[in-house]
């Protein structure tokens, strides 16, 4: 379910960096952080305010990891996917939550509740296997735990 644009709220954007084609990140930041990502109406919209190609926009939005050309889900799960996790069991957790959820890698559950990322690395090898949701790491994570886990998310469970 696509967020309708707000063209006064993308105009207002625009014109706070002065309508200048060399802010583009920076107005497609501002709009990310508006909508949670990058409406096609809004990359338009830029496109026609700033004189600059729809390819272009959209080139550098697909470029960028930090944006994104689909809602996501209010609670990012980042599943580690680095050397030491993946001999870990990593890849079977990930596995596990594509089932819990019934999204794949990359996806967001229809409710926009979870959206699913792997990584390469979380900076907690020592933690193996590891995965986060939002900025909360879950060190030592089975597939076994995962359903607890996203109960305790959603609230259903006291966290421990």
């Amino acid at each position: 379910m696509e967020t309708a644009c707000d063209c006064d709220r993308v105009d207002a954007v625009i014109q706070s960096h002065s309508a200048d084609k060399s802010a583009l990140i920076a107005i497609l930041q501002a709009i990310e952080d508006m909508y949670g990502y990058l409406p096609a109406e809004a990359l338009k919209r830029v496109s026609e305010k700033l004189g600059v190609p729809l390819i272009q926009v959209y080139g550098v939005a697909s470029f960028y990891d930090a944006f994104h050309l689909t809602p996501r889900g209010k609670s990012l799960i980042r599943v580690c996917l680095g050397t030491a996790c993946y001999l870990r069991g990593s890849g079977r957790v990930l596995e596990t939550l594509e089932k819990e959820l019934g999204i794949r890698d990359g996806e967001t559950t229809p409710d926009l509740e979870f959206s699913l990322q792997s990584v390469r690395c979380l900076g907690a090898c020592a933690l193996a296997p590891v995965m986060m949701i939002g900025d909360r790491y879950f060190d030592r994570i089975t597939p076994a735990k995962v359903g607890r886990v996203l109960k305790q998310v959603r609230g259903k469970v006291e966290k421990d």
